[in-house]
């Protein structure tokens, strides 16, 4: 097992651990999708967040550890395997249904068995390390707590049958075990964790965050049903959804992922770069993805409605729940955006600001009428606030991708003149 360097970027083996993260976004959406209702909806949100809180603990691996050199694939591919099953047993994860495993059990155990994984490998890591190996037990009992409550949420309510508080005690119980995991795992990284790769850690987030973005696209291709033809307000509302995702990689790719990665490569305190990681990646990246398939979620039912020839032609209104789920996902992955630049920039993008304060008051506005005419106002509003954050900058802008591209042409000459050295 060869420890991280400063320099390492992510490898092939991470992008395939990866994959098993679109499915698993593909299913989270499946999981409200099936039965639209607010619990479900706070559900969904509890899944996820505990996914990014594994999908994270893949990343600190990866950062600490070259996950594609000696035993690390072993284990990876160990661990992908239990992700998947995680994965699978998602629609159940709540409430089992007959015919097969207990899926909220096996959900658990395979969670463990994931979280166990990770911190296998940091005990080889830190093995020398005896400040760092007194930490391990307190790490173990993070995990271990919150898959106790996982079980717990599992099996109790499922024996108090159809009283009316089941319900909101399994809900109470899966947000305790969240907040086991996040406020005691980044307490306890304040005296273990380093991040070895700034630009490791930048990337594998902005690949993520990417996935999410490619969950979008998979809800525009799968929206419509099967069969039915592409009509013209199908057309439509794919060529507005492909819009609004442009418009959402436009607001994070061009400039502000250059900027988070060089505030974090220059942050040469460990403390502080640990702060950075922390509230930026692990903290702001998740309402930024959980936005993300909020808004995928919006659109696999618009477009599912705009393809079924038993709806109007612009499909029916859009209704309280569904312009809080579209709406609201956009809006929420803008303010991501906006608390990443106050806290790396130290400047507020009035423009995504403006932009989240409009979709929150057009959006009782616009559930009464129908789908179609909602998203074409969701389109306009996040076009409008994006490009004119683009052309406001003061020159900013410029020099974080200027010094972006200078980055990437030192490297490629350092890689070409070593290749020529050496290959």
């Amino acid at each position: 097992m060869w420890p991280g360097a400063p320099g390492s970027r992510t490898t092939r083996l991470e992008l395939f651990y990866d994959l098993v993260f679109v499915f698993a976004f593909l299913n989270v959406t499946t999981l409200t999708a099936s039965h639209a209702t607010p619990v479900n909806l706070y559900r969904c949100l509890l899944v996820l967040a505990l996914l990014w809180w594994s999908w994270t603990g893949f990343a600190r691996v990866g950062n600490a550890a070259r996950a594609d050199q000696g035993v690390l694939p072993v284990v990876g591919f160990i661990t992908v395997g239990a992700t998947f099953l995680l994965v699978l047993t998602v629609p159940t994860a709540f409430v089992d249904r007959p015919g097969g495993l207990h899926g909220p059990l096996v959900f658990a155990g395979c969670y463990f068995v994931i979280r166990m994984s990770q911190l296998a490998v940091f005990a080889w890591l830190e093995r020398s390390d005896p400040p760092r190996r007194r930490t391990l037990l307190p790490r173990v009992a993070v995990p271990t707590t919150a898959t106790v409550l996982l079980v717990l949420a599992g099996t109790v309510p499922a024996r108090l049958a159809d009283r009316p508080y089941a319900v909101m005690l399994q809900l109470v119980l899966w947000t305790v075990a969240l907040l086991v995991e996040y406020v005691g795992g980044v307490t306890l990284a304040r005296l273990w964790w380093v991040v070895v790769s700034a630009g490791h850690w930048a990337e594998r987030h902005a690949l993520m965050v990417l996935i999410a973005l490619g969950e979008s696209i998979i809800a525009l291709g799968l929206g419509p049903k099967t069969g039915l033809p592409l009509t013209g307000p199908v057309a439509v509302a794919a060529l507005l959804g492909i819009l609004v995702v442009a418009m959402l990689w436009w607001a994070y790719f061009d400039t502000l992922a250059y900027a988070l990665e060089q505030a974090l490569h220059h942050a040469r305190d460990p403390d502080v770069r640990r702060r950075l990681s922390r509230n930026i990646y692990t903290f702001l990246h998740l309402p930024l993805i959980a936005g993300t398939i909020l808004f995928a979620l919006g659109l696999k039912d618009l477009l599912a409605d705009a393809a079924s020839p038993e709806t109007p032609s612009w499909g029916p209104p859009l209704g309280g729940f569904w312009v809080t789920v579209l709406f609201g996902g956009v809006g929420l992955y803008l303010l991501s955006l906006v608390g990443c630049a106050l806290l790396v920039l130290r400047v507020v993008h009035w423009p995504l600001v403006i932009t989240v304060v409009v979709l929150a008051a057009v959006a009782p506005v616009v559930a009464p009428i129908p789908e179609l005419a909602s998203f074409i106002v969701l389109a306009v509003v996040v076009s409008v606030g994006v490009v004119v954050e683009t052309f406001r900058e003061d020159g900013r802008r410029r020099r974080i991708r200027q010094l972006a591209l200078e980055e990437q042409l030192a490297s490629e000459a350092e890689q070409s003149h070593w290749r020529q050295q050496h290959l």
